[in-house]
Parts: structure tokens; C-alpha cells; sequence
């Protein structure tokens, strides 16, 4: 099984330096010309992306990156739309500078940040790790930013503290889906506190080495690599520490289809798909998918004595 380990990270220096790297190399080439819907298999193939060497710190995988072009492109961000392939036009004027997240609840020290304290204040590194969606296709991303960890340490949850609440932008000025009212706005999601603590959890600020573009969440998103991409909130304006376990949109939408945890697990079907494979965006043939997205090394310990056919 091929992993990524928590501990194939790299410095800010040295993510600058891959960047150019990456450009050089041809990895940072445009996607397919079109992309097909969720969960079909007739989607043409994407030209062919260049392994990095093996030897290269920053290269865990023999995966190959998901095209720039094609992560740029194919969104979910219902904010904005339902149609994958027009989030990014209709995000482009997206105003995501001045932003601040409020990080509130149960901690001792309760703050607000501006995004020029992320940048400045933490760590920034670069992740790369898979990405599953729950309509089962997948991509390979370079993530860049810095351990949620980090900034809960910051602000110190209490001993209260066991759930992590997350919420989204809400501008309908900005944002034509909210429109729909039949969406529980704002979009919220939640972790468990050890889930947020976990190393591989981090607040993305940046992907491919550049800005984090309005459509992929700009300028602060989460990202959990081991659960399905739902998940991983965009534009966060609100982080609160709780003590009950927090409601999150997809779970109040359809809660018969989706629960609290939604771990990425072959063996548990969403009741209208199988989610024993998935579609890498970019390739013709399905693949297996891999329990936990292929980070049970690095979470399993999490949910020891739950059911893991439960944890969806």
C-alpha cells in the first residue's frame, strides 16, 4: 500500500524552490480538456503528468500529481455553484483580502486572526496527499500551510474542549449558490479535538506553490486527507471550540447518507454508489480506494473500539 508520511514535509524555503522545480520539470501542465461528471468513467485523459524523482524529499509518491490545471478547475464549492467546471469563473472576483478568522469556545485564549498572522506566525510547509471525494473520484495535491495543531496550541482549549467547529464565508453578494435556500447556510463542519490535533490535519493557505485561488477555498481552507473532501472546509471565518459535537451541512442535508466522522472506508457504500473505487481525475480507469485514503498508519489509533463501519 503506498502511504504518505506525516513526516514528508517540506520548508517554506524548500516548497518555494519545488515550485520552480515542478515548472521546469512539466508536472504544471493543463488538464484534461474536459472533465466529465462524478463517478463516470467516460472522461478523456488528461495529458500525461512527469513523476518526480524518487529521490526527491518532496516526492513520497509514485502517484503522479494531479495536473494544476485540473485542480484549479474542478471544484466543489456550492457556495458558488453546483457546476464543478464553473466555480473557478464565477469565484474569480471573489474578494478574499481583507480576511480574519475568529477563534473562539472553550480555550484561554480566545483571538482573531488576520491572514498575514497565518503567513506570518506558523510554520508553513508543504503536504502532498490525496484527496478523495465521497462522489469517488480522486486527486493527488500539493497543499501548502501549516498544522491546525499549531494554532490550537496557540489558543489553548480547555479541558472542556472536545470538538472542533468550522464555519464558512456566507456573502451572497459575492456568492450566487447561496440562492438556494434549500441549503442549510452557513456551510459547518466539525472534527473531534484529537482528529484536529492529528499531524496530518493542517489549514491550507496555498497550493502548487502559489496563493490558494478563490475557487479551492481562498484564503484559509481545511484539509483532512485521510476523510472524505467534504470535510475539508473552504474560506473558514470561524473556528470554535466545543464541548458537544458540532451539526455539519452535509449530515443536517441528507443524514441518511452522510454522518459525522465521513473516513474514507472501500467497505461502507454510500446508498447510491459503491465507494469500493474511485476515479483518479486524469485517468480513464478506476482504482481501488484505500482505507482511510491510504493513512491508516497515521489515524487508525484514532478509532480504536469504534465500529470503522460506522465512521462514515
Amino acid at each position: 500500500m503506498i502511504k504518505i508520511k506525516s513526516s514528508e514535509i517540506t520548508s517554506k524555503a524548500e516548497y518555494l524552490s519545488r515550485r520552480d522545480f515542478l515548472k521546469t520539470a512539466g508536472i504544471v501542465t493543463a488538464g484534461a480538456a474536459l472533465l466529465a461528471a462524478c463517478g463516470t468513467d467516460e472522461v478523456p485523459a488528461a495529458p500525461p503528468t512527469q513523476s518526480l524523482p524518487t529521490d526527491q524529499k518532496t516526492a513520497p509518491l509514485s502517484e503522479e500529481l494531479t495536473p494544476e490545471d485540473s485542480v484549479l478547475n474542478y471544484n466543489n464549492y456550492y457556495e458558488f455553484t453546483t457546476d464543478k467546471e464553473r466555480v473557478a469563473g464565477l469565484a474569480k472576483d471573489f474578494k478574499s483580502s481583507p480576511w480574519t478568522v475568529e477563534v473562539s469556545g472553550l480555550v484561554n485564549n480566545p483571538k482573531t486572526y488576520g491572514i498575514e498572522d497565518f503567513l506570518g506566525s506558523f510554520t508553513i510547509e508543504e503536504r502532498i496527499y490525496r484527496m478523495r471525494c465521497v462522489e469517488a473520484w480522486s486527486m493527488v495535491i500539493p497543499w501548502n500551510g501549516f498544522t491546525l495543531a499549531s494554532l490550537l496550541n496557540e489558543v489553548e482549549p480547555t479541558s472542556d474542549a472536545k470538538f472542533v467547529r468550522f464555519e464558512t464565508l456566507a456573502d451572497p453578494d459575492q456568492m450566487p449558490g447561496l440562492v438556494n435556500k434549500l441549503y442549510p447556510w452557513p456551510y459547518q463542519e466539525g472534527l473531534r479535538l484529537d482528529e484536529a490535533m492529528n499531524d496530518l490535519t493542517i489549514l491550507s493557505t496555498g497550493l502548487y506553490g502559489e496563493t490558494l485561488a478563490n475557487q479551492n477555498g481562498a484564503p484559509i481552507r481545511l484539509v483532512v486527507p485521510w476523510k472524505y473532501g467534504f470535510k475539508s472546509i473552504k474560506s473558514i471565518i470561524k473556528i470554535e471550540l466545543t464541548a458537544e459535537q458540532p451539526s455539519n451541512f452535509w449530515q443536517d442535508i441528507a443524514p441518511n447518507e452522510y454522518g459525522f466522522y465521513a473516513n474514507v472506508n472501500p467497505a461502507v457504500d454510500h446508498p447510491r454508489w459503491s465507494q469500493a473505487t474511485e476515479r483518479r481525475i486524469g485517468e480513464l480507469k478506476r482504482r481501488e480506494t484505500l482505507y482511510l485514503n491510504g493513512y491508516a498508519d497515521e489515524v487508525a489509533h484514532l478509532y480504536e473500539g469504534l465500529d470503522p463501519n460506522k465512521l462514515y
